[in-house]
């Protein structure tokens, strides 16, 4: 789910502006792809899962422009069927409630099923692992309860340290907000509701997340079963209705959004998701506001800061490293990395607005306007703070830009490089991938609907006739094949047929 090439030649990129309705998979509406080779004008287009990154998750998978059989609508409706919640949001409600008129000694929560469980039911869950009480702290706090999911390739879920989801809250706070849309923070929104309940503070808090598990510990206000990357809300009109009543409240004011996407997602998928966000919240301004964007906090790693701001141009990047407890390098701690976590905060805040804990060694720079990081420092030739990962950047007068300290500048490239590299092996993968101009992608490229430039099945049937004229080298008259020939023509036979088999199964390369 790159537009970036493989060491292949091909790469697969995401058609957001396609108008045909897209069909659905257990995960929502899923996402038009395009897969295309170095070279070609256009490739294959495809429907595939907008959540999961690997097909073993989810295998849906339909060709552009092909009609999905009876058959098959009717397996697929089966599998959404089976992957749904035991209870709907409602039902799960009423069991909330009589779960907590339980005495403690009865409140059982089944680890194995991650349900909270009802006395009726402790014999059909006998033999999982069973918590045999349940304190009402608990319950206010299920990401204690509930073990995180851990798939890199799907939703793996990384809970905030403690020295972090302070910040978070403290921040907020002093911002003046009153209420937060936490999009894939289930830990401050726990907090932030479990302080509300004790009464020791007026913050209030959304949940949208993809992870059902969170609707048996709270109210269809305070949570929607909610899918990120296709804007998604699982129970429908009365989800989608909670999430205006929560946007539009106070006409609009007050409200900051904070969101930890996973860090395997597409950034455009999911800028034009949030944007979508954005474009419910406004219909809830007055119209003299001229506020286009919530404010927002989004958690995501450093290295992809070009990205995001190539797609919300409103939006920086802040020096603070946030840290998780469940993950063994984001945090401090020995095997932690050197230069710290390198995830960061990405906003569409005044970067001076946004203070910075002193006391764990951030600044602020009177010429950036911002508070950087002790390790960066402003460079007069730069004007700016420019360290990224951790290291204090140097500036190199041939690149007329800071680079990280352990690079040096190569004539060959005629860029800085690491000291390491091959110079062969570090070609530019930026620009178009049809004509090679620096200036546009693939996408754009006045050549990709050429006359010239042959098509996807010319490729293909070129493909097959070299490969018939090579396995008829020896079917001559008079000529014998070796061998070496039968051995290399029935292995190319069982491949080809593997091939086409997985092509009908619609088991393509995972992307």
């Amino acid at each position: 789910m790159s537009d970036r090439l493989t060491s292949a030649g091909c790469g697969v990129e995401v058609c957001l502006t396609s108008e045909a309705p897209a069909p659905h998979c257990p995960h929502g509406p899923t996402l038009l792809f395009e897969r295309y080779i170095r070279g070609a004008p256009s490739g294959e287009k495809f429907y595939a899962c907008s959540a999961c990154r690997d097909r073993k998750e989810c295998s849906f998978y339909l060709r552009y422009g092909e009609k999905m059989s009876e058959a098959r609508q009717e397996a697929w409706a089966n599998i959404t069927a089976a992957s749904q919640p035991t209870y709907t949001h409602k039902q799960f409600c009423k069991r909330l409630v009589e779960f907590r008129a339980l005495p403690m000694s009865k409140r059982r929560f089944c680890e194995s099923c991650s349900l909270l469980l009802l006395p009726a039911e402790w014999e059909e869950h006998s033999q999982h692992r069973v918590l045999q009480t349940v304190t009402l702290d608990q319950l206010t706090r299920p990401t204690h309860l509930l073990h995180p999911r851990e798939n890199k390739k799907t939703n793996a879920q990384y809970l905030f340290s403690e020295k972090t989801l302070q910040f978070f809250l403290s921040q907020v706070q002093q911002l003046g907000y009153d209420r937060v849309l936490c999009v894939g923070v289930p830990r401050l929104h726990e907090t932030i509701q479990s302080q509300r309940a004790a009464r020791l503070s007026q913050l209030d808090s959304l949940l949208l997340d993809i992870d059902h598990r969170h609707a048996q510990f709270y109210s269809e206000e305070h949570f929607c079963h909610y899918n990120m990357f296709n804007h998604h809300f699982f129970d429908g009109g009365s989800a989608s209705d909670a999430c205006l009543q929560f946007l539009h409240r106070n006409h609009g004011t007050g409200i900051v959004m904070v969101t930890d996407p996973p860090f395997g997602g597409l950034v455009e998928v999911l800028c034009h998701c949030m944007k979508k966000l954005f474009s419910l919240w406004k219909e809830g301004l007055p119209d003299s506001c001229q506020e286009t964007e919530i404010p927002t906090l989004w958690i995501f790693p450093y290295f992809m800061e070009q990205r995001i701001v190539d797609c919300l141009p409103s939006f920086r990047m802040l020096d603070y490293k946030v840290e998780y407890e469940n993950h063994p390098l984001y945090q401090e701690g020995p095997k932690s990395k050197k230069r710290g976590s390198p995830v960061r905060i990405f906003t569409n805040l005044p970067t001076d607005r946004v203070v910075l804990p002193q006391k764990e060694g951030y600044r602020f720079c009177d010429l950036c306007r911002r508070y950087v990081a002790p390790e960066n420092r402003h460079c007069q030739k730069c004007n700016c703070c420019t360290s990224k990962d951790g290291r204090t950047y140097v500036h190199c007068d041939l690149c007329q830009k800071c680079v990280k300290p352990a690079w040096s500048h190569c004539e060959s490239c005629r860029r800085c490089e690491p000291r390491d590299h091959v110079c062969s092996q570090t070609q530019h993968l930026g620009g178009c991938y049809i004509c090679g101009h620096p200036e546009h992608k693939r996408r754009e490229c006045p050549q990709r609907f050429s006359e010239e430039r042959y098509s996807g099945a010319e490729r293909k049937s070129g493909k097959r006739k070299r490969k018939r004229e090579g396995n008829n080298e020896a079917a001559q008259p008079g000529k014998k094949r070796t061998l070496e020939q039968k051995q290399k023509f029935k292995k190319q036979n069982v491949k080809g047929k593997w091939k086409q088999g997985n092509r009908q199964q619609g088991k393509q390369t995972t992307f």
